[in-house]
């Protein structure tokens, strides 16, 4: 069986993330890898990172169980900039080593973006684009941030209920960043802490 690799931020983890996984697990062996960023032996979250990878596995795993596999293999070691540029640098190509350990068998990468797309067939990383998605999570996140400040909005239609009842379990991260700047790098499609970038 093919393994369909899906890479993303997944914070939160939304309908939209839950409807690409289920459309890839009818042919494909999923492995979905969640971003993460360590600085040291700690993971960084901010604004646009706000929730952990072992609470994003917890999202996914409330919603599909055993069903796929969710691995830490997509992770970013400060400083950051190292990985810059892509292709130039030896620490890009580790993290390629990574997201492929342990897979002999025919593969492909998934991503709705096709700025990502390109740089990860760069990487020979054999990537399928998809339709991005109109509700984005950084949109679910953002109207998250307003209710934590006091005000109304329909942010739970966009996520699954299982996923809802772990964030109001952990709503106090989300009051947290809501009042935080956004410090973040976007390069090639791709977002960075800028905390641990240099």
């Amino acid at each position: 069986m093919t393994i369909a690799i899906y890479l993303a931020h997944l914070n939160p983890v939304t309908n939209s993330h839950v409807e690409i996984i289920k459309e890839l697990k009818k042919e494909n062996e999923v492995r979905v890898m969640p971003v993460v960023f360590m600085k040291k032996d700690k993971e960084i979250n901010s604004r646009s990172f706000p929730f952990s990878f072992q609470l994003r596995k917890k999202m996914l795993q409330s919603v599909f169980d055993d069903s796929i596999l969710i691995l830490s293999n997509y992770t970013f070691y400060s400083p950051f900039a190292r990985y810059m540029p892509p292709l130039l640098s030896p620490f890009s190509w580790n993290i390629k080593e990574k997201i492929l350990d342990g897979i002999s068998e025919e593969y492909f990468t998934y991503t709705g973006d096709s700025t990502e797309g390109f740089v990860l067939k760069l990487y020979g990383l054999n990537p399928k684009i998809g339709t991005r998605k109109s509700i984005s999570a950084s949109f679910v996140r953002e109207k998250m941030f307003e209710e934590a400040l006091g005000n109304d909005t329909d942010w739970e239609k966009y996520v699954p209920q299982e996923v809802i009842k772990i964030i109001r379990e952990n709503w106090q991260i989300v009051k947290k960043y809501s009042v935080e700047q956004d410090y973040t790098h976007k390069i090639l499609g791709m977002k960075f802490p800028r905390d641990g970038f240099w």
